[in-house]
């Protein structure tokens, strides 16, 4: 771009690790004379970089199909100013091609052709030129960098194919290179821009330049001194290659058919034939026809009117689908929820029996606790009376044993003391037997 606008553009080096392809767009407003030129360049940073290219083509596409929506909205508007608007219309697409001197890789025919069947796929960096009355020109790409591919769209855009780099490549393999590179484009049916040739001013020069297709370039900004002039090359050990020496390259001719001489016929192709296209896929998407079924010229708005009764109808279609839905998704809740509370009730009226269950067996052993406590408060009052009794027995009888001694010794005189002592102790003998035997069914008591 900088060798043929002659000019130096502050554009920053892009990088090749992008995980995407990002475009980024550049204007520049440019003055040679009494012509003015607004120039914007459209980097497509990251293209061709990613391991999988499958989709590196689509930002350009949508890059390109935006600028006819965006011309098509202005012309649909009710006031339009289209003298004023700013068309961003791309006009040129330059594919460059590297110079393998070999033929094109299978990756770029494959992108040619989707370029040429409404898709773009593109495996470098590419330049976008788009032309406008005042020499509006806009560019999409970087740098002219192997491998490097330029190419208009057949179907969006015009396409030229161009070599970079054919200093690289001898004269015989360049062309060979060009012959080979032309039958594999109309061999896999490509179609590239032709420069016409109905016009008699243009026609002998537009004919021999199809000839020359694909152009093969140079490009330089460095001035180098050629016998007593500086002319714009590139310096080699084994020489120098001038960028505007026809026998050198062919960037002379480049410039000549794209700026000088075709400019107005690429705007032409663009609008009448690509923008035409365009707009009438765009307009029978949106059930625009210029007939009826009768071959009878189409009312715009009677189409109103009709696409209107269709979205309304197809608008309550979807309405009532999403309340049906709705209704659908709220019966479904309901359901479940109910089936969670049976779920839980049931749960609730196990666990209460559960509940009942362990109360009456608690309760069945607190009566039978209970009954055992009476039963020993009884047993310990029966024993506490019965040993009352028998200590009062035996507290008793002593006085008693006395008395009647005492008795029986007035009445009948004194008796012999062994015989009275042996009495008294077998009398004490009964007594201890007695309490003993007490004392061991207390105890079996309170043991049970």
């Amino acid at each position: 771009m900088n060798t043929l606008f002659n000019t130096t553009f502050e554009t920053e080096e892009a990088s090749h690790y992008e995980n995407v392809v990002r475009l980024r767009p550049r204007t520049y407003d440019l003055q040679e004379s009494n012509v003015q030129l607004k120039l914007t360049i459209v980097d497509a940073v990251g293209f061709g970089d990613q391991i999988n290219k499958d989709e590196s083509y689509r930002p350009i596409v949508d890059y390109i199909d935006t600028q006819f929506e965006n011309y098509l909205q202005e012309e649909l508007k009710i006031r339009r100013s289209l003298f004023n608007y700013h068309d961003t219309r791309i006009h040129v697409c330059l594919y460059f091609i590297t110079p393998t001197g070999h033929s094109l890789k299978s990756l770029d025919l494959v992108t040619m052709k989707k370029l040429d069947s409404k898709i773009i796929y593109m495996s470098q960096p590419v330049l976008l030129i788009d032309i406008k009355l005042n020499w509006d020109i806009q560019s999409v790409g970087n740098k002219i960098s192997p491998p490097l591919f330029v190419i208009a769209f057949g179907y969006r855009v015009n396409i030229i194919p161009i070599i970079a780099k054919s200093d690289t490549i001898s004269k015989s393999e360049l062309h060979k290179f060009k012959i080979k590179i032309m039958s594999e484009l109309v061999s896999n049916g490509v179609q590239i821009y032709q420069f016409p040739t109905d016009d008699e001013a243009v026609a002998e020069i537009n004919s021999v330049m199809n000839a020359h297709l694909p152009f093969a370039v140079v490009g330089s900004t460095e001035e180098v001194k050629v016998g007593n002039k500086m002319v714009r090359a590139r310096q080699y050990p084994w020489g120098v290659v001038q960028v505007e020496n026809e026998s050198h390259c062919d960037f002379v001719k480049l410039r000549e058919m794209l700026i000088r001489v075709n400019m107005e016929d690429l705007r032409e192709q663009t609008h009448t034939r690509h923008y035409e296209l365009y707009r009438r896929c765009k307009l029978e998407e949106m059930g625009f026809k210029d007939t009826d079924p009768d071959n009878q010229p189409f009312s715009l708005q009677e189409t109103y009117e009709t696409k209107r009764k269709e979205f309304l109808c197809e608008l309550q279609r979807k309405e009532e689908e999403m309340r049906q839905m709705f209704v659908n998704k709220v019966k479904e809740t309901e359901s479940e929820l109910k089936e969670k509370e049976r779920e839980l009730h049931e749960k609730f009226e196990h666990l209460k029996r559960i509940h009942q269950e362990e109360k009456r067996k608690v309760e069945e052993k607190r009566r039978e606790l209970e009954e055992e406590m009476n039963a020993f408060n009884r047993r310990k009052v029966a024993v506490e009376t019965l040993q009352c009794q028998s200590l009062q027995a035996t507290s008793q009888q002593p006085l008693k044993k006395d008395k009647d001694k005492k008795n029986k010794s007035l009445n009948s005189g004194k008796a012999p003391k062994f015989i009275e002592s042996s009495l008294d102790n077998g009398h004490q003998d009964q007594e201890l037997a007695r309490v003993q035997f007490i004392l061991k069914v207390t105890a079996s008591w309170f043991a049970a």
